[in-house]
């Protein structure tokens, strides 16, 4: 049984002020044609399917386009909420999607949703298990003892009516000990939200979803599959791909591979004095990391005449400036009005000065602020 497993589109994604929309539609392209190629059983999405809660429009337009052409292919398709989407609007018509093969995760009621697929070597059960909080489960199973995110998780998949003698798949988005973050990823302090991989023991695959460099933790079976562009620049050593496993015959390990996907810009760090970037050019969204000693002018505006897509700048002998240096400028950054405090955030986001408008706005919001605390 071959199985497509992808997670974390984050569609509707905006980084630093840029929408991803057309490099989404570009690396949905991309998947439908390693589909084509593969020809799958099954396609697995786990979750994070949105970036926000409420998604744009043009995210769900996207999203529906994806869906159709997957039916029209008659893959069956399996998707489940993650961290960053809505149960709720996750679930909406899922019984009516059913029919066309594409299913969605229901919202968590304590019972389990469970799936049949078969091959030759018989029938495979796959489980849909949205992210998961302590406080949702918990209403669910009363007697059960769950204080956090781990006894949750542990509760909701011992419900299952699992069959081992069955070959059995569960998508499911959590934080999995042993698993290497980057900056996109959101997780609790202290460990609270982190779940053992022990917990997906009794499954010939786990396709996880949450973090965003494709990795397994422990057996090839518990695999996060990772997002499918960068997005974020902590990920600009990773190579993005889909996650094909195989399954045989019960009591085998599965086989996994990973197919390359090709972005329609790359995200990248670049490092060098204003001088020698300002020689070359790129499409790719671009962290740029200067080299010189004092500010350029119009440093951002002047780089983007070459890198259009550049999200950020920062000056290499400003962030390695000691921890005394940082006290000082911290010092004398407290003895400044809030509006010179803001002004120079601006300053040193956006490589230029804010706008009159834009201070004056600025100038009625902390005066605002400070009427409501009575300092004005």
């Amino acid at each position: 049984m071959k199985l497509l497993h992808l997670a974390d589109l984050h569609l509707g994604k905006r980084i630093s002020g840029f929408s991803m929309q057309e490099d989404q539609e570009h690396i949905l392209k991309c998947i439908l044609a390693i589909a084509d190629d593969e020809k799958p059983d099954a396609l697995l999405i786990a979750g994070d399917i949105y970036d926000k809660l409420t998604p744009p429009a043009e995210a769900v337009q996207l999203l529906d386009r994806f869906l159709n052409e997957l039916t029209a292919r008659r893959i069956e398709t399996f998707l489940i909420a993650g961290n960053h989407d809505s149960a709720e609007r996750i679930a909406f018509g899922g019984r009516i999607m059913d029919r066309s093969g594409i299913h969605f995760s229901a919202v968590y009621d304590g019972r389990p949703q469970r799936f049949t697929l078969s091959d030759a070597h018989g029938e495979a059960d796959v489980y849909l298990l949205p992210y998961l909080r302590a406080a949702e489960v918990r209403r669910f199973f009363p007697d059960a003892v769950i204080t956090d995110t781990a006894g949750a998780v542990r509760t909701a998949i011992a419900a299952l009516p699992l069959d081992r003698s069955r070959r059995s798949i569960i998508l499911s988005h959590q934080f999995v000990m042993g698993g290497v973050t980057c900056d996109s990823e959101r997780n609790a302090v202290g460990g609270t939200d982190s779940v053992p991989p022990e917990v997906y023991a009794d499954f010939d695959y786990a396709a996880l979803g949450h973090l965003h460099g494709p990795q397994q933790i422990g057996s090839p079976a518990v695999r996060y599959s990772g997002s499918p562009l960068k997005y974020s620049f902590s990920e600009a050593a990773q190579k993005k791909s889909v996650t094909v496993c195989e399954l045989g015959e019960k009591g085998t390990a599965p086989e996994i591979r990973c197919i390359p996907l090709t972005p329609l810009r790359d995200m990248r760090i670049l490092t060098g004095d204003f001088e020698t970037v300002m020689q070359d050019a790129s499409e790719d969204y671009l962290h740029i990391r200067l080299t010189d000693t004092s500010r350029i002018p119009d440093a951002i505006k002047k780089l983007r005449t070459k890198y259009p897509q550049v999200m950020s700048i920062e000056y290499i002998a400003e962030t390695e400036r000691t921890p005394h240096q940082i006290a000082e400028k911290t010092v004398e950054s407290v003895r400044e009005d809030p509006l010179t405090m803001f002004t120079g955030f601006f300053r040193d986001m956006n490589g230029r000065e804010m706008s009159d408008s834009q201070a004056d706005t600025m100038r009625e919001l902390i005066n605002e602020i400070w009427a409501e605390e009575g300092k004005a």
